[in-house]
C-alpha cells in the first residue's frame, strides 16, 4: 500500500470517529439544562479533506480537549424544601385515602371531597410561592391573585354545603365544610396551629354525629369519617413541624406575582396524581346493598277460630264473575228470598228476644280504636292534669364533657347562667325554656334546639349558631360570628354589633325574624331593625321555575 495512501485514510477515520463524537457531545449537550454549548475549553476542527463529506457536509463541530476522558453526568433538577416534599406526601397519603374512601356514599360527598383535594393542592403551590418570592403586601391584588383559586376551592366546598342542608347527608356534609376552613391557617399572624385546632373540633362536632348514626350499619361511613380526621390532624402536625410561628417567605426572593406564575410549571404538581382512577369494569366490585330484615323469628299469626269464613283475597281471575253478576241489571236481586213481617226481628219483639244475634240497640260492642302513642317527654313535661299528678321534670344539667358544655332542661332559672368558653370548645343547648346564657370567651359554635324563649349573649365563635325548632329565639352578638343557621324557628331577633356586620343568617321555614343592626358610628340610639323575607313569588318563565322574593313596602 502506498505510504501516502495509507495516511489519507487513517485521517479519515479519525475526522469521521471526531464527528461521532461530536454529535454524542451535541445529544448530551440538548438533555443537560446546565451544559454550556460554548465551552471555553473547546476547540473547531474542520476537515478539508474531500473523503470525509461522503455522508454529511462538513461543519464547524466542537469536542472536549481530551475525548478519552469520561464525560461529567447533566446536571440534576434542584432539591425541593423539606416543606414541599412533606405536602407532596400529605398529597399521597391522607389526601388520597380520603378522596378514595368518600367514593361509594354520595354523589354530593364526592364531589365535595374532589374540592378538597383541589384545594390541598392549590395550597402546594401557595407554598412553592412562599419558597420563592418575597413576601407582597397583604392587602395588595398581587395578595389576593395567590389565594384566588384557594378561595374559590373553599367556597366551592362550602357551597355544597349550604345548598344541600336538607339533604340525608348533611352532617357528613357539614363535618367536610367545617373543617375545610383549616386551610385558612396561611393568612393567619401567630401560631396557626392553634387555629386549625379549632376547626379540628368543629368537624368532629358534625362527624361524631355521623359515627354515632353509622356505628353499628355502615362501616364505609365510619372509614370515611375517619380518614377525614386523620388528614386534618396530619395537616396539624405539618404546620406544627414546618411552620410552627407562621408563614415564612424569602427575603431574597423574585416578585411573588412571577414565582405564581412560574410556579404552574416548576414543580407545581405532585409527584404522582392524587385522584384515583374511577373503578374499571374488572376492578372492585361495588359495596353490598343493607341486608334485608330477617323475618325468620317472626311469629305466624293466628289461625282464624273454628267456623270462621277464611279471611282470603279472591284471585283476580274471580272479579270477572263478580262484575257479570252486577251487570244483570234488575235481575241481579231475583235469588234473593223475600221476609215478611213475621219475620222481622225489628217488628216482632219475641222474635228478637229468641234470636242469637245480639241486639245492638240494648248492647252494642265498642269497636277499638286506633293505639295512641305516649306524647314525647317534652309535651309530657309541660303538661298535667287535675286528675293526675304531674310528671316529674327532667333535672337540669350544666356539665363539661370533654370539649363540650351540655346544657340541657333549664327552665325559667332565677339568674342567667354563664359560661367561661374557650376556642376549643362547643356548646349544646336542649330543652330550656326561658333561659338567659351567658358565654365569655371565644367559643367554636353553639347548637340550640327544642329551647323556646332562650335569649343568649355570645361574644365571638369560630363557626356557627345554629337553632333549630326555638321559637321567640335571641341572640345578641358583641364581637364576631360568621354564620347564623335558624330551622323551624317562629319568631327570632338577631342583634349584630360593628364586628358583626359579615355575618350570614340563614333561614329554612321560619317567620317574624328580625335583624338589629347598630346605630351608625358616633350615632345614638336604638340599632335599625330589618325583617328577614318571609314571602316568595314563584312563576314559570320558559319551562323554568323562577322565584323571586316579594319586597316588603314601607
Amino acid at each position: 500500500m502506498n505510504p501516502s495512501q495509507g495516511g489519507m485514510n487513517n485521517l479519515s477515520t479519525l475526522i469521521k470517529r471526531l464527528e461521532a463524537a461530536t454529535s454524542r457531545l451535541e445529544d448530551i449537550a440538548q438533555s443537560a439544562a446546565t451544559f454550556d454549548h460554548q465551552s471555553n475549553g473547546d476547540r473547531s476542527v474542520q476537515s478539508d479533506h474531500p473523503a470525509s463529506s461522503s455522508t454529511k457536509p462538513q461543519q464547524p463541530v466542537a469536542i472536549a480537549k481530551d475525548a478519552s476522558q469520561p464525560q461529567a453526568p447533566p446536571a440534576a433538577a434542584a432539591p425541593l424544601p423539606p416543606a414541599i416534599e412533606a405536602m407532596d406526601e400529605l398529597l399521597n397519603g391522607e389526601v388520597k385515602a380520603f378522596v378514595e374512601a368518600s367514593r361509594g356514599i354520595d354523589p354530593l360527598i364526592e364531589e365535595q371531597a374532589e374540592s378538597v383535594q383541589k384545594a390541598f393542592i392549590d395550597q402546594r403551590r401557595f407554598l412553592v410561592v412562599t419558597t420563592r418570592a418575597k413576601k407582597p403586601d397583604m392587602n395588595s391584588p398581587a395578595f389576593n391573585d395567590l389565594l384566588k383559586d384557594l378561595q374559590q376551592d373553599i367556597g366551592s366546598v362550602g357551597d355544597i354545603r349550604d345548598s344541600h342542608r336538607a339533604s340525608p347527608m348533611k352532617d357528613q356534609l357539614a363535618m367536610i365544610g367545617e373543617g375545610i376552613g383549616a386551610l385558612q391557617w396561611l393568612i393567619m399572624e401567630g401560631k396557626p396551629s392553634d387555629y386549625v385546632t379549632e376547626v379540628i373540633g368543629g368537624a368532629q362536632m358534625y362527624g361524631n354525629r355521623v359515627l354515632r348514626t353509622y356505628k353499628e350499619t355502615d362501616p364505609n361511613q365510619v372509614k370515611f369519617v375517619q380518614s377525614y380526621y386523620t388528614l386534618l390532624k396530619s395537616l396539624l402536625a405539618y404546620i406544627k413541624k414546618h411552620y410552627a410561628n407562621g408563614m415564612t417567605w424569602n427575603a431574597n426572593g423574585i416578585d411573588a406575582g412571577q414565582a405564581y406564575r412560574e410556579a404552574g410549571d416548576f414543580n407545581s404538581a405532585p409527584k404522582s396524581n392524587g385522584a384515583p382512577p374511577p373503578p374499571s369494569s374488572g376492578g372492585a366490585p361495588p359495596p353490598p346493598p343493607p341486608p334485608l330484615p330477617n323475618f325468620d323469628n317472626v311469629p305466624a299469626p293466628p289461625p282464624p277460630p273454628p267456623g270462621a269464613a277464611p279471611n282470603a283475597k279472591a284471585p283476580a281471575s274471580d272479579m270477572g264473575a263478580v262484575f257479570e253478576q252486577l251487570n244483570r241489571g234488575e235481575a241481579v236481586t231475583s235469588g234473593l228470598k223475600k221476609v215478611n213481617k213475621s219475620q222481622m226481628t225489628h217488628k216482632n219483639p219475641a222474635l228478637r228476644a229468641a234470636s242469637t244475634v245480639p241486639d245492638t240497640t240494648t248492647a252494642r260492642s265498642k269497636s277499638p280504636g286506633p293505639d295512641i302513642k305516649p306524647k314525647p317527654a317534652s309535651m309530657r313535661q309541660n303538661s298535667t292534669s287535675s286528675s293526675q299528678k304531674p310528671t316529674p321534670r327532667l333535672e337540669p344539667k350544666k356539665e363539661l364533657d370533654g370539649n363540650k358544655w351540655l346544657i340541657e332542661n333549664h327552665d325559667n332559672p332565677s339568674t342567667p347562667i354563664e359560661l367561661e368558653v374557650t376556642l376549643t370548645q362547643s356548646i349544646l343547648i336542649t330543652n330550656c325554656k326561658n333561659t338567659t346564657i351567658i358565654l365569655k370567651g371565644k367559643a367554636n359554635a353553639v347548637s340550640i334546639s327544642n329551647s323556646p324563649r332562650l335569649q343568649i349573649l355570645v361574644e365571638t365563635l369560630v363557626s356557627s349558631v345554629d337553632v333549630i325548632n326555638s321559637p321567640n329565639f335571641a341572640v345578641q352578638v358583641t364581637g364576631a360570628l360568621p354564620t347564623i343557621l335558624l330551622d323551624q324557628v317562629d319568631g327570632a331577633s338577631v342583634y349584630l354589633g360593628t364586628e358583626s356586620l359579615g355575618t350570614e343568617v340563614f333561614t329554612s321555614k321560619c317567620s317574624a325574624v328580625n335583624v338589629v343592626l347598630p346605630p351608625e358610628e358616633g350615632g345614638e340610639g336604638d340599632g335599625k331593625e330589618c325583617p328577614l323575607p318571609e314571602q316568595m313569588r314563584t312563576v314559570i318563565k320558559g319551562g323554568k321555575v323562577v322565584s323571586e322574593i316579594v319586597e316588603f313596602a314601607g
